[in-house]
């Protein structure tokens, strides 16, 4: 198969140092007004004022300020774990597509190439399904836990699954790590449409709602155990930069310049998997963000990964906050699926990025 790869001229890694950090305050800048917008806009509306002084109270700080208890209870209990499973969520996505475009040195790339969604999806799906049946007798108290821990364990088996296929000999062929992501995908399409004609009145509306994406159920009981997850990539992840950019040279080239290849794969693979079936196991499917916003940092500031991997989290983390804050506020009382509005930026953005490469004549995406 003839892969698509990105434009990295050396040359490109050069970018001043004054406009990336000044990309990085804005972003950090940005990403902390939409933080406060999520926090205050919805069906009761709070004011930036009784936000910061609530956050200011939790942490210990003293205010003169009195917010009303359902304010209060609104902001800590609804509010703050829908943000913060919003920002994570789209940070992970973000850094993953990111880290997988790199090392796949291909622009299409995202975290759902390899099958981790599809896998986390097939696994959602099966627990919606026959989990009545197959988890009949476990404690009640644990029944709340079984679709998150599910799909997070399709994900992590199919990128085990898609890795396993592609590695021979001591190595990894990227070409037939991505075959084996399509042929994953395919299967689990077929799974998921089979357990959907399968699946009742009730059953068909949750999978409907989990195939589409959504933020709605996020509380800090489900929210606290998956941190970890989420957390653990976003940090890793950026340490990795310079391996990937060695990596966009080449792997004998990165071997030569001194990288442990095999070992780098395998550690953004795996970290890559954490992050992506973290997110849908918490949120469901999410499209377009591990795709759409690596290129977006790309078009303001190249391709280096020391930069790309963290900007890419922060702008991965704003775009999903203000995608649930539409898909929550459009059309109240109701909630539209978060995976409509990404979809319906994500994909006018990336006709718009084709219709601009085909205009300057080239063959590859940035």
């Amino acid at each position: 198969m003839a892969l698509l790869s990105l434009s990295l001229p050396r040359s490109s890694l050069r970018n001043p140092p004054e406009r990336r950090h000044l990309l990085m305050a804005g972003l950090v800048v940005g990403l902390l007004a939409v933080v406060l917008l999520s926090l205050g806009l919805g069906a009761v509306r709070i004011p930036a004022g009784e936000v910061l002084a609530v956050l200011a109270e939790t942490m210990g700080f003293s205010t003169a300020k009195s917010v009303p208890d359902q304010m209060r209870l609104v902001l800590l209990h609804i509010r703050l774990p829908r943000t913060l499973l919003a920002a994570l969520a789209g940070a992970g996505l973000a850094v993953s597509g990111a880290a997988l475009q790199g090392l796949f040195r291909n622009p299409l790339a995202d975290p759902g190439l390899i099958g981790v969604s599809s896998g986390a999806a097939l696994a959602a799906a099966t627990t919606i399904v026959f989990g009545g049946v197959l988890f009949s007798g476990l404690p009640p108290e644990l029944l709340p836990y079984l679709l998150p821990l599910g799909a997070f364990g399709g994900g992590l088996i199919a990128v085990l699954l898609a890795y396993r296929l592609a590695s021979g000999h001591g190595q990894t062929d990227v070409a037939t790590l991505l075959l084996a992501g399509v042929a994953l995908n395919a299967i689990a399409g077929a799974g998921i449409g089979l357990l959907i004609f399968a699946s009742d009145d009730q059953q068909l509306r949750d999978l409907n709602f989990w195939m589409l994406g959504s933020i709605a159920g996020a509380n800090w009981s489900a929210l606290l155990p998956a941190l970890a997850f989420l957390a653990l990539p976003l940090l890793a992840l950026p340490f990795l930069g310079r391996a990937l950019n060695a990596l966009l040279l080449g792997e004998t080239e990165a071997a030569h310049l001194g990288f442990r290849v095999e070992r780098a794969k395998k550690i953004i693979l795996l970290l890559a998997a954490l992050a992506t079936g973290a997110a849908v196991a918490l949120c469901g499917v999410i499209g377009f963000v591990g795709l759409v916003v690596p290129h977006l940092v790309r078009l303001a500031a190249g391709p280096d990964h020391r930069f790309l991997l963290p900007a890419s989290a922060l702008l991965g983390a704003a775009l999903l906050l203000l995608a649930d804050l539409l898909a929550r506020t459009l059309v109240l009382p109701a909630e539209l699926p978060i995976g409509i509005v990404t979809s319906c930026v994500g994909g006018p953005f990336f006709l718009w990025m084709l219709l601009r490469q085909r205009a300057r004549g080239g063959g590859a995406l940035c």
